[in-house]
This record gives structure tokens, C-alpha cells and sequence, in this order.
């Protein structure tokens, strides 16, 4: 089984049937691909980023001219498949040599079920304990090489902490990954991973069939004792899309069967593998052109990427996430700028509207809370104009951030006599205010990036501040007054709602709200005491 040779990826094509391709087809123009079909969401995400790192090795323009030029008109499919082949030696999936993602040579190791791969999977101990309650063992038997290929490089590329020696991936454990992608979903497979391929000028780097960027290709450099860690000098930067950290050795069984993961036949199965510690260990400032980082201001310490958190992603990361948030660092993958710089020279690309597709595993040490996947809207800026619009946009999500603060904190005082006795996860206080401010914002979003105001208008402040009290006071009442009657405290939770309304007329962030939306300090903010 060859990735690079053989069919193996599952795809949708433009009239709606299902097809079994060579990676090199999604160039094909009668009756084109428009969408990769995967058994789960994570080996979705995972394909988009292998198919990505395919186009950034062998086939990445060499100026933004050359983008454009494939921006509106794929190439010929023959020219992606001549591209591909010189890599192919790199993707055998099984071979007494050199096999795709697994160590070179590794005698002996650890032999674990297949379902060790995926990263939700239980693992020894939890399953001896009997404590796999959500997540059950044994679930996934045997699959085949397509569901095997795919689950180990969403491995290798995700790792989180594994144990002692199994290292975590190139962008650290669980990272979040985003990629821009058309708004039309009827948009050509080409054209949405186009949008996140980088030009040999923007990344710096042609790729080669070498083991500086397919490590697998020559022995593991080892992080033992006698060994050391992998910072992004000791290799070739591509080897950010193709990262191993983790020592396996696939096993392939002789017999067929049904793939307990996508559900195909398939004429050989894999239900094991082997594993052994002490792999690639990348430390250093790697910076993955798909992964939006936080930068130390100070340069004291290496970036680190941001990564799949627990509530998800919401609006308060919009600008982290597209442009550059100030307040805390954190700022777009070199995609997405990358995306951005594009739009600035081609009008035909910023005509197009866009989202920005965000996802990855929400990682506590080895254990996976959850899978995140969430679209938000994503607009291109002049660059003349980033500047005030990450100031405009940082307005009005800090007084977003102070409501939610004070929100949370009155309603602790109104729920309990003291607070210091207060445990518990109250976060779903925070998750409720901002998914029932998070429409407003985009519109209000919407009208900055068009009419691209300085400073701030009036009208949108007024508006904002009116709906951030409003929100307040309507969680407020929810939270704390929908309990049975025998459990309230009236005279506790008077005080905490008036004490409530107080702080959102003084808060530094809403005061500066008001003053610019005309708004006097006098005037009634709060609604009638219910």
C-alpha cells in the first residue's frame, strides 16, 4: 500500500457520488472532488493537513503570482501526480524498510490493539480498572490500511502525553488547527487546500525526498539518555507537517475483513502495533504555518500554540485567531496571514468570503475531554487598516470579558453565603453570556470591517453597551432565580443584583463604552427588579 501509488482516499465529487481516489485526483477537473469523506471529524481535519503538507512539499508556488495562477485555474492533474511521485518512496505503508510515519528500525516494542491510535481510545490501566465508562475498549477491532494510515498520522500529528518517554507532538499535545476555507461548500477540494498552501517566498523552503523532512526515512534521532532534543535548526522546516514523535511499527494481519472504523471490506487488516519510548522530541520555537500561537512579549520564552480548550472557542478568540489579539499574545496561523496578504493583491480572492475552520482535541495530560470543530467568520483587512480594527474589536471584546466577570461573580455571591466555600465548575454561566451575544458581535463586526470607522461609533457602543447590560441582567435572573423557592436567599440575591448593575455602569471597560455612545453616568441601566 502506497499513499502517494495506490487509491486509498475517500472523496466526494462534485455531483454528489462517492468515489476511491490517488491523491494526486483531487486536480481532476471533469466532475471534480469538492470534499474529502471521513469516517470521524478528527480524521477529517487530519486529511485536509495531509493533503495540505502533500501540496507544500512538492508542489508550493514559488511567488504569489504562481499561487493566483493556480488560485484560478487548478493544474493538470498528470503534473500533481509527476509532483507526488517524487516523494513516493516516503509512503509505503508497510515495508521491511522505510514505512510511512513509523520508526526505521525499531527490533522489539510494546505491542498495543490498533485502537491505541486513536487518541480518545481508553488506555491499559483505565480498561484493567474497569473505568471506561464513555469510551468503551474493545470497540474497534481491526481496520484497514486506509482508516490505519489515517489514524496514525492524526496520532503523530495530535500527540498528546502518552508516558514516560512518549512524546508529544511537533505543535505540543492536542493543538488547535485552523485553515481558511470558501463560504460556498460546492467550492473544488483544490481550491479550499490551496488556500492554506504557502509559496516558497512566505515559507522559505523547497521540499525534497529527504529524512530532514520525513524523519522515518533514516534511524529515529532518540530523546533517551544518550540521546537529545529537536529543535526546528536540526531539521528541514517542512518537517513541521510531518512530524513523529511517537516510536510504532504497524502490524499487518494476512486475513480481511470489515473495517470496524469506516465499515469497508478490505482484502488485509491491522489490529496491531508496536510501540516503544523515547522518540522525536521537538522542543525549541517551531512555529506550524497551520497553528495560531501565543507569543511571550518579552521573547523570554518560545511561542506556544494554542490549543483545544475546554467551552470551545467563541467570539472573545476571534481576534487571536484571524488577525492578532494584543492582550494576551496570540495571533494567527502564518496561513491565515498568509490568506490575508493574498487578499490584499488579488481582488478575486478577497471577493470571496471566507470562514475559518477551527479544530482539535481539548487535552487534559493523556486524556481527551472532547473534540472541538467550530467555523467563525473570518473577513480580509487592508493592511492599512488592521491596526485600528484590532483596537476596535479589542474595545468592545474586553467589555464582553469584564460583563462575564462580574456576571459570574454576583451570581456566586447570590447563590452562596460564602464564597470561599464555593467548588464546583460554574463556567456554564461564562458559555451562556457569550453564545447569546455572540450574533450581535458579528454584525457589529460585520459594520467595522466594511465602513471601517475610526474611532469607534456612537451608535455601535450604545448598542453593545445596552445589549452587554441587557444580557447580564436577563443571565442573572436565570441562573439564580430558577431554583426551587425554599433554596433563595432574597435579601442575598437583592444585594448581589443591585451590587451587579453597580459594576456595570463603573467597570473601567464599560464607562469607556458609555463615554463614547453619549451615555450618562445617571442614567437608568438596569431593568425593574423582578
Amino acid at each position: 500500500m502506497n499513499l502517494i501509488k495506490n487509491p486509498w482516499l475517500k472523496v466526494i465529487r462534485a455531483n454528489g457520488k462517492k468515489d476511491c481516489i490517488i491523491p494526486w485526483q483531487i486536480a481532476e477537473k471533469n466532475n471534480p472532488v469538492v470534499e474529502i469523506d471521513a469516517p470521524r471529524h478528527d480524521f477529517l481535519g487530519s486529511l485536509y493537513q495531509f493533503l495540505i503538507g502533500l501540496l507544500q512539499t512538492t508542489y508550493a508556488p514559488e511567488d504569489q503570482e504562481a499561487w493566483f495562477e493556480y488560485w484560478e485555474k487548478m493544474p493538470d492533474a498528470e503534473d500533481l501526480q509527476a509532483s507526488f511521485a517524487a516523494i513516493a518512496p516516503a509512503f509505503e505503508l508497510f515495508s521491511d524498510g522505510p514505512a510511512f510515519l513509523q520508526d526505521f528500525d525499531l527490533p522489539e516494542g510494546e505491542q498495543k490493539p490498533i485502537s491505541g491510535l486513536l487518541i480518545e481510545a481508553p488506555g491499559g490501566k483505565t480498561l484493567k480498572d474497569n473505568l471506561d465508562h464513555f469510551v468503551k475498549g474493545g470497540v474497534v477491532g481491526s481496520v484497514c490500511d486506509a482508516c490505519a494510515a489515517t489514524a496514525l498520522f492524526t496520532l503523530q500529528t495530535n500527540a498528546p502525553s502518552g508516558g514516560v518517554g512518549h512524546r508529544v507532538g511537533l505543535r505540543g499535545g492536542g493543538p488547535l488547527t485552523t485553515l481558511v476555507l470558501p463560504n460556498d461548500p460546492a467550492t473544488t477540494l483544490w481550491k479550499k487546500l490551496w488556500l492554506n498552501v504557502l509559496t516558497q517566498e512566505e515559507l522559505g523552503v523547497e521540499g525534497s525526498l529527504s529524512p530532514s523532512i520525513f524523519p522515518w526515512l533514516a534511524p529515529t534521532r532518540l530523546s533517551d539518555k544518550s540521546g537529545k532534543s529537536t529543535l526546528p535548526e536540526d531539521t528541514h522546516p517542512l518537517q513541521m507537517y510531518w512530524g513523529m514523535p511517537r516510536r510504532i511499527r504497524l502490524q499487518k494481519n494476512q486475513d480481511g475483513g470489515c473495517c470496524t472504523l469506516c465499515g469497508d471490506q478490505s482484502e488485509t487488516l491491522t489490529s496491531h502495533f508496536i510501540t516503544k519510548n523515547y522518540g522525536v522530541n521537538y522542543e525549541g520555537p517551531w512555529l506550524h504555518p497551520l497553528t495560531p500561537y501565543r507569543t511571550d512579549p518579552k521573547n523570554a520564552k518560545p511561542p506556544l500554540s494554542l490549543k483545544g480548550q475546554q467551552g470551545g472557542l467563541g467570539y472573545r478568540h476571534w481576534l487571536g485567531l484571524t488577525l492578532h489579539d494584543p492582550s494576551n499574545g496570540d495571533g494567527a496561523a502564518q496561513v491565515v496571514q498568509g490568506w490575508q496578504d493574498k487578499a490584499d493583491n488579488f481582488f478575486e480572492v478577497k471577493d470571496e468570503s471566507m470562514r475559518l475552520w477551527c479544530f482539535g482535541f481539548d487535552m487534559d495530560n493523556m486524556k481527551a475531554r472532547c473534540w472541538y470543530d467550530h467555523q467563525i467568520p473570518v473577513f480580509s483587512v487592508e493592511e492599512e487598516y488592521r491596526d485600528i480594527l484590532i483596537d476596535l474589536v479589542g474595545e468592545i471584546i474586553s467589555a464582553a470579558k469584564d460583563v462575564v466577570y462580574i456576571l459570574r461573580s454576583q451570581v456566586k455571591e447570590a447563590w452562596f453565603p460564602v464564597l470561599s466555600d464555593v467548588k464546583g465548575d460554574t463556567t456554564m454561566i461564562d458559555h451562556a453570556f457569550w453564545q447569546a451575544t455572540e450574533v450581535a458581535f458579528y454584525e457589529h463586526l460585520q459594520t467595522l470591517v466594511t465602513s471601517r470607522p475610526n474611532p469607534l461609533p456612537p451608535q455601535i457602543a450604545k448598542q453593545w453597551l445596552s445589549l452587554l447590560r441587557k444580557t447580564a441582567a436577563e443571565q442573572f435572573d436565570y441562573w439564580v432565580l430558577e431554583g426551587e423557592d425554599d433554596d433563595l436567599d432574597m435579601r442575598r440575591i437583592f444585594i448581589s443584583r443591585k451590587t451587579l448593575f453597580a459594576k456595570l455602569k463603573t467597570a473601567k471597560s464599560l464607562k469607556q463604552l458609555a463615554k463614547t455612545a453619549g451615555v450618562l453616568d445617571d442614567q437608568k441601566v438596569e431593568p425593574e427588579t423582578p
